[in-house]
């Protein structure tokens, strides 16, 4: 079927005249991009070009390939023409599927959305988010809170979050959806500000040249990347009267996060609930997002059919190389992988640590540090009985 076009792309409108079942649409992109968001239908599968070496690609179908851009699905769709496998590369990708979906605004997608974060997903979504503010106590009545999007889903879930739970809450406190453009590619800006537009979210954006200065770093890019962003967000929201900015990390960020610094760099520290800031006097961080898994998150995003950016990352633009805490996405990646691993013989390994963080016996820890100061077991030993 497709072997007999003498090109090896196919265009999105040539694609949607086909009948899905004369070809498998497949990602080629990793794992972690696939579940982050996909053109409905599609397989992820990676190691497609293995699979073919292998002789575990059934060469009876046909098959249209897709990465982010169009380029690696173009090399491997001509690698499986030439051992004989009938492949296409869907031209310019995964980009051009999302260019597609961007302006068609649909006033019942924000009533959805909103319906069912008190309906369906009032109980994985509304309620934990409800209970961190509570328990963490993140706001007071006269907040003032900037709520930082990125465009992904996360941050994207929290505006709406915040925007049902002002309309039921008693509490007194004003919100400003803030966005700040680092210097996002112009597909990331469209679907940043169409997403906002379908789902009612009144941002206010404001531009920043952050990515072209970390283009010029080669130890830790990603981390400095982190730093100004968290800092420019600071400051323009200290700008605007607001005394407190909220990022949309989840539950699962903060136990990776406790994992990732005992495998890497030996210490143990969560992702705390909410920080002042050392830089920006009367200023906070909050996460009201904090008992929130990511599956319910995801979820969500797929029952309202609804598509985010990955990545605001300048370098790939493909995938979240860096999040908002600096770490690199390979890293955040086998740490998912381990916990999901560990969860085969330990079903509550994720309430376990998440637990330990909370339960922290200080009479059995060697070390320990507050603020600058190092403290040891030794200081006490001499005075204590067996």
């Amino acid at each position: 079927m497709l072997k007999d076009r003498f090109e090896n792309e196919i265009s999105i409108e040539e694609m949607s005249d086909l009948h899905p079942d004369e070809y498998v649409l497949v990602d080629i992109r990793d794992e972690i991009s696939h579940d982050y968001g996909c053109i409905p239908s599609s397989v992820s599968m990676e190691n497609i070009i293995d699979l073919s070496k292998e002789g575990k690609l059934d060469k009876e179908r046909s098959y249209i390939l897709y990465c982010m851009h169009g380029s690696q699905s173009s090399n491997a769709a001509n690698e499986l023409r030439h051992m004989g496998y009938d492949a296409l590369s869907l031209k310019d990708g995964y980009a051009s599927w999302l260019k597609e979906s961007i302006g068609r605004t649909d006033p019942k997608i924000r009533i959805k959305a909103e319906e069912s974060i008190l309906n369906e997903y009032k109980d994985k979504l509304y309620i934990p988010f409800s209970k961190a503010i509570d328990e963490f106590e993140l706001i007071e009545d006269g907040d003032k809170i900037a709520v930082c999007i990125s465009g992904g889903k996360d941050s994207m879930l929290m505006a709406k979050l915040f925007q049902v739970y002002k309309n039921k809450s008693d509490k007194n406190f004003d919100l400003m959806f803030l966005v700040m453009d680092p210097g996002y590619s112009e597909l990331n800006r469209m679907l940043i500000e169409d997403n906002a537009r379908k789902l009612g979210v009144n941002i206010t954006i404001f531009e920043s040249s952050i990515f072209n200065i970390v283009d010029n770093v080669d130890k830790s890019p990603c981390y400095l990347c982190a730093r100004m962003r968290r800092g420019n967000l600071y400051a323009t929201a200290k700008e605007h009267g607001f005394n407190k900015i909220a990022l949309g990390h989840h539950f699962d960020d903060a136990i990776e996060t406790i994992l990732m610094g005992i495998s890497y760099a030996g210490n143990y520290q969560t992702m705390m609930p909410k920080l002042k800031s050392d830089n920006f006097e009367g200023m906070e961080l909050i996460r009201p997002m904090y008992l929130i898994r990511e599956k319910d998150i995801i979820e969500w995003r797929d029952y309202n059919g609804l598509h985010f950016i990955q990545c605001a990352c300048h370098f790939t633009d493909t995938c979240s190389s860096c999040r908002d805490d600096g770490t690199s996405i390979s890293k955040r990646m086998e740490t998912k992988k381990l916990i999901e691993r560990l969860k085969k013989d330990i079903p509550d390994i994720e309430k376990n640590i998440y637990e330990s963080s909370k339960n922290i016996i200080l009479d059995s820890i060697i070390e320990y540090k507050k603020g600058k100061d190092k403290h040891t077991f030794l200081e006490n030993y001499k005075n204590k009985t067996a």
